[in-house]
């Protein structure tokens, strides 16, 4: 069984007891302790933590091209432990899955996630206006030990309709990552007008939207990926 927790908001310590297995960033671990002779091992991922090697082949060459490829190492945990694991100093959400419960993240936004998370991807086809956002990771969780490490650049935002049933919109290229069922997909939203084309966009010409019939709940880093497509006239 595991257990992921954050140290000082910036390392993810996962505590293992028994024997179990993970999925991590490749090179994201940083220190480990067990009694006696170390008791964990590392492996490179090389097409996908699918178990099915179909979907695994499928997988691998549909994130490659929508860019959302990212080099995992599996970790086996071969008895009590405590591993850790951390990128470049940035900030660490640890997120536990209900069954059936889904999180759709941006790939590089990964840190860890354990077995008991169904790893896919899903496309919701607005790459064009964004960096990022043609295709999204989704881990579904599976049972009650289903955890997501994910990393934001500086101390993320959270924003949640599931109480209040609000509107939810938000910059495409702050966005970690969004949870609740299959179906909360967001709509894109675009305001480009003729003063686009003059140079006097708002520099927020799209956003990702949630009605408040998609209970979901929104994850945000306070800085933005460089990307998005910029129109004007000079």
């Amino acid at each position: 069984m595991l257990r992921f927790e954050t140290l000082n908001e910036l390392t993810l310590r996962v505590t293992c007891s028994g024997r179990d297995m993970l999925f991590a960033k490749a090179g994201a671990f940083i220190a480990g302790e067990n009694a006696g002779e170390k008791n964990y091992r590392f492996e490179k991922v090389l097409l996908g933590p699918q178990n099915n090697l179909g979907q695994a082949i499928f997988g691998s060459l549909a994130r490659r091209f929508t860019g959302e490829n990212i080099p995992l190492m599996k970790v086996e945990l071969n008895g009590d432990s405590a591993t850790y694991y951390a990128y470049y100093g940035q900030h660490v959400v640890v997120y536990q899955l209900a069954p059936g419960e889904t999180i759709s993240v941006e790939s590089e936004n990964i840190l860890a996630f354990s077995q008991e998370c169904d790893y896919s991807l899903r496309f919701i086809g607005v790459g064009m206006l964004s960096q990022k956002g043609l295709a999204t990771t989704t881990l579904t969780g599976r049972g009650q030990n289903s955890f997501v490490a994910v990393l934001s650049d500086g101390n993320p935002i959270v924003i949640s309709n599931v109480y209040s049933h609000s509107t939810i919109s938000a910059d495409p290229d702050a966005v970690i990552c969004w949870v609740g069922n299959g179906n909360c997909n967001p709509k894109v939203t675009a305001d480009v007008s003729w003063k686009t084309f003059i140079g006097q966009t708002s520099g927020e010409s799209y956003q990702f939207e949630w009605n408040g019939s998609q209970p979901v709940t929104v994850i945000m880093q306070p800085s933005e990926r460089s990307g998005g497509i910029k129109v004007s006239m000079d």
